[in-house]
């Protein structure tokens, strides 16, 4: 009987050893998960399809790559140019039937996609925003954009009928989730791997690389405490570390794949529990929205922006309110607001990311936000964005009830 229990004992630790093997090795040496490994494809409507199964071939060829080095991939994605470019000439129900089509195809072939800006210039056509509006509320995978501000300035006409947007999809999505999957953009370059402000105009055939290291910022500051000068240094080298290793795969990936690649963002982006609201809780040793949160936020930023990789996207901090657990929690206390936020995108990649809004907000209230978050961006010529969630029928002192796996709800605070 005791030769029987020690062997099965032996063949279980062999298992166990076994299924260590093949666990990321993120587990292992604390490195962050991929968010994101997202192809940039310049469509051709006749050859659309085509065109993105080649693309997604490439991407599970590349994540395959980053698996046999260790690392855990999250999501593979597809960016297109702008899509007011490839469904010129079509009228609006066969544009949203060819942009429905792509949705169904990433769907089944398992990755995301974004569609690009519906306005790039105040002189772009203001219905492509509305066409945009009506595909985010029919559609699953698909993401959009519109740029609020670049180098010529804040573009108020793409303002305005970017607030009507997000008012109407929040009244006729389900549960107001429609806004989950755009952005307004502002000062954001091309190339970005992070979603949904992600777009480019060139040749495509390329791609870049997203991180998830928020795990990684909150192991630093638990190991430093509230020193900033010890912090600092540490969290750059191994912020550098992973970088570094990451552009390895990447370049792996490139060589065997015959695509160019363009860069990594290494941002450290929360998701739910790998919480960067919690990493800077280490640091300031209070609530997040303390005094001393704008401080560890420009830390963080200088640390990612020291990198030594090919640097793409926002290279900043994400601080998104609903897709990280703590944040939302200090949310719901009213320990954050928006002016809170816009405070300390003055130095990070922060703008109002996911931030949830009562319903009864007017497209007004919706213009003067997405207005001061593009006058940040052109003020510092730097990315920002924001992602704003208002929730039909719902108001202040009441909680969101999305159920996307992304988000945490959250209690519903009065606008200022």
């Amino acid at each position: 009987m005791f030769r029987a229990l020690t062997t099965t004992a032996s063949a279980l630790g062999l298992l166990v050893l076994s299924l260590a093997d093949r666990l990321p090795a993120r587990a292992a040496d604390g490195r962050p998960k991929v968010r994101a490994i997202t192809a940039f494809v310049r469509i051709d409507r006749p050859q659309a399809s085509r065109q993105l199964l080649d693309a997604a071939a490439m991407l599970r060829v590349a994540r395959t790559r980053f698996e046999k080095d260790g690392w855990d991939v999250e999501t593979i994605r597809i960016t297109t140019q702008p899509f007011p470019e490839y469904v010129r000439g079509l009228a609006r129900e066969q544009a949203l039937g060819f942009l429905a089509e792509l949705d169904q195809l990433a769907v089944k072939e398992g990755f995301l996609i974004a569609l690009g800006p519906a306005m790039s210039q105040d002189d772009d056509d203001p219905a492509m925003v509305d066409l945009l509006g009506e595909l985010l509320c029919r559609t699953k995978v698909s993401h959009g954009t519109a740029l609020l501000a670049g180098e010529d300035g804040v573009r108020w006409k793409t303002v305005r009928a970017t607030a009507r947007l997000v008012k109407s999809v929040a009244e006729q999505s389900r549960l107001s989730q429609g806004n989950f999957n755009f952005t307004a953009a502002a000062m954001m370059p091309e190339y970005a791997p992070f979603y949904p402000a992600s777009y480019h105009r060139g040749a495509g055939h390329s791609f870049s690389v997203g991180l998830e290291g928020a795990n990684v910022v909150e192991r630093v500051f638990s190991e430093t405490g509230g020193d900033a000068a010890a912090a600092s240094p540490r969290l750059a080298a191994e912020l550098a570390r992973y970088a570094s290793m990451s552009e390895s795969s990447a370049l792996s990936a490139a060589k065997e794949s015959g695509w160019e690649y363009l860069g990594i963002d290494p941002t450290p982006a929360p998701a739910l529990d790998v919480s960067i609201g919690a990493a800077i809780e280490r640091f300031t040793g209070h609530r997040f929205g303390s005094s001393g949160t704008l401080t560890a936020a420009r830390l963080i930023t200088e640390a990612v922006k020291a990198a030594p990789v090919k640097q793409v996207g926002y290279s900043g901090l994400m601080v998104p309110v609903l897709e990280d657990r703590r944040l939302a929690q200090r949310w719901s206390e009213g320990a954050i607001g928006i002016d809170g936020l816009l405070a300390y995108s003055a130095v990070c990649a922060t703008g109002l990311d996911t931030v949830p809004l009562p319903g009864d907000v007017s497209e007004e209230q919706i213009a003067r936000i997405l207005g001061d978050v593009a006058s940040l961006a052109f003020k510092w010529r730097k990315p920002l964005t924001a992602r704003l969630l208002p929730v039909a029928g719902k108001g202040p002192g009441q909680r969101t009830t999305f159920d996307d796996p992304s988000l945490e709800n959250a209690v519903l605070q009065p606008l200022p």
